[in-house]
């Protein structure tokens, strides 16, 4: 059996990777849709420009997927993140 050392985290740097990964899961799934809602809105109306951003979507939304898959398996445990140094600022 092979065991993983699983390397702590900053919170925020967690949160940044998700939120990005979400959005491009979000915009996968839009443009998905455009694309058979509204396909003669797409590019300059080409068979080719359809399936390109048709498989750029996909692509997309698959990596989306994979990214949240890989942070929930390893770093959404308590014990997984740091919450990181506190910044304030100051006026004067």
């Amino acid at each position: 059996m092979i065991k993983f050392k699983i390397m702590k985290i900053d919170k925020k740097i967690y949160e940044m990777l998700k939120s990005e990964a979400l959005a491009d899961k979000n915009k996968a799934l839009l443009s998905l849709e455009l694309l058979g809602s509204f396909p003669a809105g797409i590019g300059d109306h080409s068979t080719k420009d359809f399936w390109d951003n048709a498989t750029e979507a996909l692509k997309l939304l698959a990596s989306a997927d994979e990214r949240l898959e890989v942070l929930e398996k390893y770093f959404s445990g308590k014990d997984t993140l740091n919450e990181g140094p506190t910044y304030t600022t100051t006026t004067t």
